[in-house]
């Protein structure tokens, strides 16, 4: 079965720019986005092992702060 499927001509290019000699556009986005599982995100608690999670934090909460896409006009 074929669909139809509209994308931008940036899309199109960047899309085009990574499929290799030997793919399809199909092969190209099953390759991009993978096969796999989504994974929960608990699998991924208590896995940090750094030890500058402070500065890590730090930057997550500045990075939060600057986000123009959390800031809602009325």
């Amino acid at each position: 079965m074929t669909k139809v499927v509209s994308l931008s001509k940036k899309a199109y290019q960047t899309l085009k720019d990574l499929k290799r000699s030997n793919e399809s556009f199909s092969d190209t986005i099953l390759r991009i986005t993978g096969n796999k599982q989504k994974k929960s995100i608990l699998q991924f608690a208590g896995s940090w092992t750094g030890d500058d999670i402070d500065q890590i934090y730090s930057q997550v909460k500045k990075d939060r702060e600057n986000s123009t896409s959390r800031k809602i006009e009325i």
